[in-house]
């Protein structure tokens, strides 16, 4: 068994490929279920975000993985191979566990430490185990990149320190402040960069926002998103009177507001303090705002420091978890190495019992005067025998599975007690009992869509 990961991501692809290889909440269930049943493929998760689109499978060969996953790709999303080739990254075992620990731990998102894909990792790999499309590999792979994304934000901290200029700027704010509770914030313009910062505020607990803009139509359309008010530049210094926060970022040609404008607006709020914070490029506020009694204004560049700053305090939480993701890579693949022994193992002890039950129903044939108890103690006794014998080779088997030569091993094992016999038999259960899974599955899907219709 081999696991591939085949993917593309904003590193790899414009948006206008990317935005065709988008699996959706209704469709993902569906692709699954098909891509489980494609030939050489075992196991399956589909991961889809803005920024990436990957499938990891476990195949029964390397080759043919590649071939029918791509295939797939390819038949779902109805384009060409050639048309997206190019575009496509490809992994295989341990680079391919390596890269979804990556991932998990937001060390190859644009915003690197990122936590929400975190969850988006979490919710396609719950996807998959509802609809039966993970098994002993990926339940166990999955659960640790999780885990191991969960400590690592736990112990670094990598998340807590903003990079970006408009997070950045409530970070600041919440560093002066404390808390955005019942603080009157007001946005100066209503672009994508006044959009951003809103929403940042209102995820940190503002409730009060007032957009002023110089066409009230977006500034009511920004302010109605946040349950907030809207108003027009002439009504900028009433706005003014009530706001603790001022965050602009208009992109006008020249200083949207003066010191001296701002000076009576001060007198006025009676040493109440403000703090402004002015994102646009050219400035929108006047620098010599400054100099005014409990006024506090930063600019870009200020924000910019800040960002260089923690960026580089990432980069060093990054090279720990770099370090954490070793550790689980060794853990993971050391796990998986044993695999192989243990359809082996259950093989070898459920020959040795079926020949320890035919041995004492001849037992019971040849002297059947013995009593239930005396019956009990050979078979007790019988069988730990069996457990000591068994105990040694079971044990160097498992540690030289994970020897560079660990198949050749398995497989002199399996010929050594004539196992096959056994193996096969397991193996063809295994398939019943999966295809009846499958069977399951694709009924509930007809059920979904039935009801969907």
């Amino acid at each position: 068994m081999d696991i591939l990961l085949i993917g593309l991501n904003y590193k790899t692809a414009p948006v206008e490929i990317r935005e065709k290889f988008t699996f959706n909440d209704d469709s993902t269930p569906r692709a699954l279920h098909l891509l489980s049943q494609t030939k050489s493929i075992v196991e399956c998760v589909i991961i889809g975000t803005c920024n990436r689109t990957e499938v990891y499978v476990v195949a029964d060969q390397l080759h043919t993985g590649r071939f029918y996953t791509r295939n797939f790709l390819a038949d779902w999303f109805g384009v060409d191979k050639d048309q997206f080739q190019s575009h496509l990254y490809m992994k295989e075992n341990e680079e391919a566990i390596e890269h979804l620990f990556t991932v998990t731990c937001g060390l190859d998102s644009m915003v690197m430490g990122e936590t929400q894909i975190l969850g988006q990792v979490r919710d396609a790999f719950l996807l998959a185990q509802q609809y039966e499309t993970t098994g002993t590999v990926f339940n166990t792979l999955f659960k640790q990149a999780v885990t191991l994304a969960k400590r690592a934000h736990t112990e670094t901290g990598i998340n807590e320190n903003a990079v970006s200029v408009s997070y950045a700027a409530i970070e600041l704010g919440k560093k002066i402040f404390g808390s955005f509770h019942d603080k009157q914030v007001l946005i100066l313009g209503a672009g994508k960069m006044s959009e951003l910062t809103a929403k940042h505020l209102h995820a940190n607990g503002v409730n009060k926002v007032c957009v002023v803009n110089r066409t009230r139509e977006r500034a009511q359309a920004l302010a109605d998103r946040f349950s907030g008010t809207a108003a027009t530049m002439e009504h900028l210094p009433e706005a003014l009177l009530s706001a603790d926060i001022v965050i602009t970022s208009t992109g006008a040609a020249g200083f949207v507001l003066s010191k001296e404008q701002l000076a009576p607006i001060i007198k006025k709020r009676k040493h109440r303090p403000l703090f402004m914070i002015d994102i646009a490029v050219p400035r929108d506020l006047d620098p010599a705002i400054h100099e005014l009694d409990n006024v506090y204004l930063y600019d870009i560049d200020d924000l910019q420091g800040i960002v260089a700053s923690n960026m580089e305090e990432r980069t060093k939480a990054a090279d720990d978890i770099k370090a954490m993701i070793c550790e689980e890579i060794v853990a993971f693949t050391s796990w998986l190495q044993t695999l192989g022994v243990v359809p082996l193992i259950s093989a070898l002890r459920e020959k040795a019992f079926a020949i320890h039950g035919d041995a004492m129903k001849k037992i019971e044939n040849k002297l059947p005067n013995l009593s239930e108890r005396e019956l009990h103690i050979i078979r007790k006794h019988t069988k730990g025998i069996i457990n000591q014998i068994l105990h040694d080779p079971v044990v160097r088997l498992k540690e030289m599975a994970v020897q560079k030569s660990g198949d050749e091993v398995l497989e002199m094992f399996s010929t050594i007690f004539a196992l096959e016999e056994v193996l096969e038999r397991n193996k063809q259960e295994e398939q019943w009992e999966l295809a009846q899974k499958q069977r399951a599955v694709r009924e509930k899907l007809l059920a979904a869509r039935t009801t969907e219709q």
